[in-house]
């Protein structure tokens, strides 16, 4: 049965630990589609927590820095997927467009979180989606920092709208804001 749930929160809010934990109390196949690339040690050590975290409960990581959607598609004989974090996977198409000189707007990115459910809307998968809700602080005091924000809220209202159930986190605790 194909499930899509949204879990969003602030940093630190138990995001990951509850879409993890969620799954494993399931019985069949996970793959974790991590979109985190490795930019310096501090990022390398979070990445070997995360993946200690994961030993030995079953999951297979598959990295997927841009290409979610496709991903998605090639991720077959699994149950469940995790995909963690769409905060990182705007992040990382901002940053390749600016290097290619191209600058990806709100509907761009929107555009792009429509593709990622109708890939997921393809399998018989149950897939979490973890975000960070940034929209609840301060306004970014300069221009690259508020487009990502408001890239990422787009991008967020996209797939919360789609998904089948959202959970919103506070100090480790989930909200359930829609139900499937």
């Amino acid at each position: 049965m194909n499930k899509l749930i949204y879990v969003s929160g602030g940093c630190r809010s138990g995001k990951s630990h509850y879409a993890q934990q969620r799954l494993e109390s399931l019985p069949g196949k996970r793959a974790y589609l991590a979109t985190c690339p490795q930019i310096d040690a501090e990022m390398e050590q979070r990445i070997v927590k995360h993946q200690q975290q994961r030993a030995h409960k079953g999951w297979e990581t598959i990295e997927a820095p841009l290409d979610l959607a496709g991903a998605i598609e090639q991720a077959h004989g699994f149950d469940f997927l995790l995909v963690d974090c769409l905060t990182l996977w705007v992040n990382n198409l901002l940053y390749e467009a600016e290097q290619q000189g191209i600058i990806l707007t709100e509907e761009a990115i929107s555009h792009r979180g429509v593709e990622l459910v109708n890939a997921c809307r393809k399998t018989n998968q149950t897939i979490i989606f973890v975000s960070n809700e940034l929209g609840m602080g301060l306004v970014p005091a300069d221009p690259v920092s508020r487009r990502y924000r408001d890239c990422l809220g787009r991008c967020n209202q996209t797939l919360a709208t789609r998904a089948d159930e959202v959970v919103f986190m506070v100090s480790g605790l989930p909200l359930i804001l829609k139900e499937g």
